[in-house]
C-alpha cells in the first residue's frame, strides 16, 4: 500500500499525536508499505523511510510552540505525484478543507482520525461561543472519510451524538519495554528534592489550560508528605511555578526517551487531571512503569483506569474529589504496589504491533471494497 499522511503536529513536538505517528510509519515501514508525510516545517527531512513534505505555519498567539497550518498551494500536486493508495487525515482542524479537498481530486479515500477534542479546548482559551462551529465544521470534514477513528468509547460516543458517522474505535499503543518498574531511581528522586518519607506525584504532559493543572496546584496543600512534579512545557508554566512557589513542587521541562521513563518508573503515582482527552497516552505509560493513576472521569481516562484495580477516578474539576482520590491510593504501601502491577499487567496487553496491525486492517478492507467496486462498474 501507499499512504499518505497530513498531520498539524510532528517532530520536534511532543505529545500523543507524533508519538501514534511515528509509531504508524515505522510499522508501515517493517510491513513493506510506503508512506508520505505533510507535515509543519521544522519537523526532519525523513522518518522511518518515509519523505516529509514540510508545509508553512504560523505560532499560535496563546500557544506559540504550536503552529497553525493553513490550506496551502501544491498539496494535491505533491500527493498526486505520490499516487497514494489511501489518504490518511490525521490534522483535521486547519488542514481539514485541504484533505478533503484532496483525496477528492485524486479519487483516494480518506480516513480521518479524532486525535484532538478542539472544540473542549476552546472554552479554556476563552473562545466557548466557538464550540458549536467547531463541531460543525469538523463533522463537515469527517463525514466526508470513508471512516473516522476514534481513540475511545467516550469520544466515540460524543461524536455520534453530534452526528459523525462511519466511527471505528481504535486506541493506543505502549512502548512496556522502555515503560518498565525496573527504572525506577533513588538518584533521580533525591534530583527532584524529593525525602525519603515522600510521595511523589507525577503528572506527565502540556502545561497548558486545557490539562486542568490549577486542580494540582489546589490539591498539594491537602496532601501530606508529598511532592508533586510536573514533566512538560507550556504557557501555563510561568503561572503554575509562581502560584507554587515554595511548595514542594519542581519543574523538570520536557523530557524524552529513557530520562522520560525513568521519571515515571520514580514517582508513586500518577495525577492526570484534564478532562478533555480523547485518549491519554501519558495513562498507557504510567501504567506500564508500574504506577496507580488518579486521572478525571472523562474521555479516554475511563477506557484505561479500572477504579480500585488499577488506580481511581475522580469527578472532573472537583479538588476535594480528588484529593479523596490520592489519599484512598496511597493510604497502603500493599495497594499502591497491587494497583502498579495490574496497571502494568493491562499495558503489557496493548503493545504497538497489534494496535497498528489492527489500523492496517482497516485500511485493507477499505481498499478490498473500493477495487470491488470498480471491477463491478
Amino acid at each position: 500500500m501507499r499512504i499518505a499522511l497530513i498531520t498539524e503536529t510532528f517532530l520536534p513536538n511532543v505529545n500523543g499525536v507524533v508519538t501514534t505517528l511515528c509509531r504508524l510509519l515505522e510499522h508501515l515501514r517493517s510491513r513493506g508499505h510506503e508512506a508520505l508525510l505533510l507535515a509543519p516545517e521544522g519537523a526532519p527531512p525523513e522518518y522511518a523511510g518515509a519523505e516529509i513534505v514540510p508545509m508553512r505555519g504560523m505560532p499560535l498567539p496563546a500557544y506559540p510552540e504550536l503552529r497553525i497550518t493553513p490550506p496551502q498551494p501544491g498539496i494535491t500536486a505533491r500527493l498526486r505525484r505520490f499516487r497514494p493508495d489511501l489518504v490518511h487525515l490525521a490534522g483535521t482542524m486547519a488542514l481539514g478543507v485541504a484533505g478533503r479537498h484532496a483525496a477528492r481530486r485524486l479519487g483516494a479515500p480518506l480516513v480521518g482520525a479524532y486525535h484532538t477534542d478542539f472544540p473542549a479546548y476552546s472554552a479554556h482559551y476563552g473562545l466557548g461561543f466557538l464550540r458549536d462551529l467547531a463541531y460543525s465544521y469538523l463533522r463537515w470534514v469527517h463525514n466526508s472519510c470513508v471512516l473516522t477513528l476514534c481513540p475511545s468509547s467516550a469520544t466515540m460516543a460524543d461524536l455520534r451524538a453530534r452526528g459523525f458517522r462511519r466511527l471505528r474505535l481504535w486506541g493506543r499503543g505502549v512502548d512496556t519495554e522502555r515503560f518498565h518498574p525496573g527504572r525506577r531511581s533513588a538518584a533521580w528522586r533525591a534530583a527532584v528534592g524529593a525525602r525519603p518519607d515522600e510521595r511523589v506525584l507525577l503528572y506527565v504532559g502540556r502545561l497548558a489550560p486545557e490539562k486542568r493543572l490549577e486542580l494540582l496546584v489546589e490539591a498539594l496543600p491537602h496532601l501530606a508528605n508529598t511532592r508533586l512534579v510536573l514533566v512538560g512545557d507550556g504557557p501555563a508554566r510561568p503561572t503554575l511555578e509562581r502560584r507554587l512557589s515554595g511548595a514542594p513542587a519542581h519543574f523538570t521541562g520536557y523530557l524524552r526517551g529513557d530520562d522520560l521513563a525513568t521519571a515515571y518508573a520514580s514517582a508513586d503515582v500518577f495525577v492526570f487531571p484534564s478532562d478533555t482527552e480523547t485518549f491519554g497516552q501519558v495513562i498507557q505509560e504510567a501504567m506500564a512503569s508500574g504506577l496507580p493513576v488518579v486521572a478525571a472521569r472523562a474521555g479516554g481516562a475511563i477506557d484505561l483506569v479500572r477504579p480500585g484495580e488499577t488506580g481511581a477516578l475522580f469527578t472532573p474539576g472537583n479538588v476535594t474529589d480528588l484529593c479523596g482520590r490520592v489519599r484512598e491510593v496511597l493510604e497502603a504501601p500493599d495497594r499502591v504496589r497491587a494497583m502498579g502491577a495490574a496497571g502494568r499487567a493491562a499495558a503489557e496487553r496493548r503493545s504497538w504491533g497489534r494496535v497498528m496491525d489492527e489500523l492496517l486492517g482497516h485500511y485493507e478492507r477499505i481498499l478490498t471494497r473500493r477495487r470491488s467496486r470498480i471491477r463491478w462498474v
